[in-house]
């Protein structure tokens, strides 16, 4: 599957070409706009995350091609108004790579991703039009937990960040024990503040120890989607229905799941 670049440059022409022609010719390519395919985007990227996730390399492939048809899909529309085309983004994209690594295209020198990173976010704020706060290039639209993520990385870039890592658990239950106090309260606004400072500290706290808590939480939704899934199953085979059973006996057949999960 070693395709050279002739080849590869022939398939992105061939799909550009079939673009245009669809913009041209098809009903429904013809009446989508910018606004109307931003909730199809996020969609596909969605598809996309799911297949990475399940390390299904044949639906990657799939899913990338779906992202790449609205990137040349957004081109063509901007071609239509001559805004810009593929070579627009294109250049531009080989422009900001080539700026953002020094470290490959000049003469600085980056001993680890770390360098790399802040080297990044440095130049993208020296940028003509770029960034121009730190935080300014997170999106406000990403989800909370993802945004909280990116906040911190951000943030580390220019220096802001615990000296150990280990520090951040003293910040933790300092957290939890201010989120305890408003619980006694009950009061649901302050309580709200509180829990989102709790998980921003968590955020933090599998941050410095190299976890995604994207990734992390994904993987504790499957789990509990196996497992009641296989409580679920289980209770329909002996005739039951989770609403007639008790918390120990559901606790029961959950053990079982825990256990067959060790198993595989």
């Amino acid at each position: 599957m070693n395709h050279t670049n002739t080849e590869k440059l022939e398939q992105f022409e061939r799909l550009l070409n079939i673009m245009t022609e669809l913009r041209a010719k098809c009903p429904w390519d013809k009446k989508q706009t910018f606004e109307s395919l931003r909730t199809l985007t996020i969609e596909e990227t969605y598809e996309l995350a799911d297949a990475i996730i399940e390390n299904d390399k044949s639906e990657i492939r799939k899913e990338l091609g779906d992202i790449l048809l609205h990137i040349v899909f957004y081109a063509e529309m901007g071609s239509e108004t001559q805004d810009f085309d593929i070579y627009d983004v294109c250049y531009g994209l080989c422009e900001k790579l080539i700026y953002r690594h020094p470290h490959i295209f000049a003469d600085t020198i980056a001993e680890n991703s770390d360098i790399v990173m802040q080297n990044w976010e440095t130049l993208k704020l020296k940028e003509k039009g770029g960034n121009k706060t730190v935080l300014s290039g997170v999106p406000n639209s990403l989800p909370a937990l993802i945004k909280a993520h990116r906040i911190q990385d951000k943030a580390r870039s220019v220096g802001f960040d615990w000296e150990h890592r280990e520090q951040v658990w003293e910040k933790v239950q300092e957290e939890i024990n201010e989120f305890k106090v408003e619980i006694g309260e009950m009061d649901q606004n302050k309580m709200e503040a509180e829990f989102g400072d709790l998980l921003f500290s968590l955020i933090n706290a599998g941050r410095l120890y190299g976890i995604n808590p994207e990734n992390a939480l994904e993987r504790t939704n499957r789990k509990f989607i196996r497992r009641f899934n296989y409580l679920e199953s289980k209770t329909i085979s002996i005739g039951k229905d989770l609403k007639q059973m008790s918390l120990s006996e559901m606790d029961v057949i959950w053990d079982e799941a825990k256990k067959l999960e060790k198993r595989e």
